[in-house]
């Protein structure tokens, strides 16, 4: 069954969501976060949210879908001097809830930020995705992103 964007409430997060997110992310196998539900971690997300709604740059998404947290996102908002002086758009963390996937979800946060891109009138919406998350990249080549950078990373904690 397919849920419509009619149906689900995006809106940005609040501090009182950060459990439902953090359990969205602690479920993700793949992602290997060290993302967990222990209520003494709550601390350090709790950091990390003060941290983004401060941000001019960033905002955190929460799906509700009946009152229920069901995915969630992150944007930021990127101001380059390459491009010559062009900004894009930055999707992060893009999760729907393990009992929700493939119910469209996925597809209506996209929408909402490119929706949101456009309105702001940014050129580009960009994401990385882990790449063992092969369902994952061939979901976002349907809706019209392409592979265009290889990416690297240095984990330093």
């Amino acid at each position: 069954m397919k849920i419509s964007a009619e149906q689900l409430a995006i809106r940005e997060a609040q501090e009182r969501d950060i459990p439902a997110l953090a359990a969205i992310y602690a479920a993700d196998e793949v992602g290997s976060h060290g993302d967990t539900t222990d209520p003494e971690a709550l601390a350090d997300y709790s950091r990390a949210f003060d941290a983004i709604a401060a941000s001019p740059n960033e905002s955190l998404y929460v799906v509700e879908l009946e009152g229920e947290i069901v995915g969630t996102f992150q944007t930021v908002i990127l101001n380059k001097l390459v491009g010559r002086g062009s900004v894009s758009m930055a999707m992060e963390a893009v999760q729907t809830r393990s009992d929700m996937r493939g119910q469209g979800i996925g597809a209506i946060m996209v929408d909402y930020c490119i929706d949101k891109a456009k309105k702001l009138d940014i050129g580009t919406v960009q994401l990385v995705s882990n790449v063992a998350r092969l369902d994952a990249h061939r979901f976002y080549e349907r809706l019209g992103f392409e592979r265009r950078h290889f990416g690297f990373r240095m984990k330093l904690k």
